[in-house]
């Protein structure tokens, strides 16, 4: 072998092994650290659209108003994206469209944004729904026979308040439950925002 063929054998080996230690970088980045997300469905409209891309961070303390991306808890290998709205100990219910959480009444800017968007006359025509509220009115001890969010557990629900498979149907979720929380809308590019 002659010293330039020599040489270029070296210099494609060596790219070779960056490329490979690139690529598990990259896989362990992105199964550790950082989740690459795709919204599924209208229940986060008009926060999230169905299609658009996110990346969400794997390790980060839990918020009231995250928006987490979960295990489904009812379907096998699926995930769901919605908002955090009740904390371990938490009182929650809803009563007239207004969110209360231990007994004060939350401001909820994300569902003014939707009610003007698609308004309850919009989903009704959508739906054949007859509904006279965004959000039904409950309680924790109506739906669950519990009056606080159990300890370790969370309660999520989505924006579009009317079609969302929530928390209110299947229930708490434990912490482990919780795999990601959205940072960042990266597509369509023209709706790139952080959260």
């Amino acid at each position: 072998m002659n010293s330039k063929t020599n040489k270029s054998f070296t210099n494609f080996f060596q790219t070779m092994i960056l490329f490979g230690i690139v690529l598990i970088i990259s896989q362990l980045l992105l199964t550790y650290v950082i989740g690459n997300d795709v919204v599924n469905g209208p229940s986060m409209e008009p926060t999230l659209y169905n299609g658009e891309r996110l990346l969400s961070a794997r390790n980060f303390k839990v918020k009231r108003n995250d928006i987490v991306v979960l295990k489904a808890p009812d379907k096998v290998n699926q995930l769901y994206i919605k908002r955090v709205i009740g904390l371990p100990g938490d009182k929650v219910e809803s009563k007239n469209d207004q969110l209360y959480i231990n007994g004060k009444k939350i401001a909820q800017p994300y569902l003014s944004a939707s009610k003007e968007k698609k308004g309850l006359a919009q989903f009704n025509s959508t739906y054949g729904a007859n509904q006279t509220q965004y959000t039904n009115d409950f309680t924790l001890k109506q739906l669950f026979h519990v009056d606080r969010v159990p300890k370790g557990e969370y309660l999520v629900m989505g924006d579009n308040r009317p079609v969302s498979h929530d928390g209110r149907s299947f229930g708490f979720l434990k912490r482990s439950s919780l795999t990601g929380k959205i940072f960042v809308r990266y597509w369509p590019f023209n709706k790139f925002r952080f959260f």
